[in-house]
């Protein structure tokens, strides 16, 4: 074979392969957008101020928040937060360079899953849904009898 038809047949290979990326990055963005989910942001690594945010998407499933990434193919959530386990703690504005990678107005919210910190960057809308998610807890559940629900302020 000749080598500029290899070249030409690995090209138009790479470029079906970042079609079809894109394809269901966007499948899957939009059915998760017509599924309720909201825009979040997160980061698990809170040692370095500012590094460290993933895009994304949340989608409240039950006990659970599904935390999806923007720009992945994967159907499955990068994260799942259990409401039993989580705690919201302090609000801030984003500071020095968060603010050119975050949404226009985030607030950032100090949380905890489970004793592992991490911050979540969402709306002011959206911070009120997830507290409104948190306290629709049952009484009955121990997360609720603990009282481990009420935010940390």
């Amino acid at each position: 074979m000749d080598l500029v038809l290899i070249v030409e047949i690995l090209g138009l290979a790479l470029l079906a392969l970042v079609v079809l990326v894109i394809v269901m990055v966007t499948v899957r963005r939009s059915r998760l957008a017509r599924s309720g989910a909201v825009s979040v942001s997160w980061r698990f690594d809170v040692s370095r101020a500012g590094h460290g945010w993933v895009l994304g998407q949340g989608r409240f499933d039950g006990p659970n928040l599904l935390l999806y990434r923007s720009f992945s193919p994967l159907p499955m959530p990068a994260r799942r937060l259990s409401r039993e386990r989580l705690t919201l703690g302090e609000r801030r504005c984003p500071a020095g360079t968060e603010a050119d990678l975050l949404p226009v107005g985030s607030v950032i919210i100090t949380c905890t899953d489970g004793g592992t910190p991490f911050e979540l960057a969402v709306s002011e809308q959206v911070s009120t849904g997830v507290l409104s998610w948190l306290e629709s807890l049952p009484p009955s559940s121990p997360a609720h009898r603990r009282g481990s629900l009420r935010r940390r302020d």
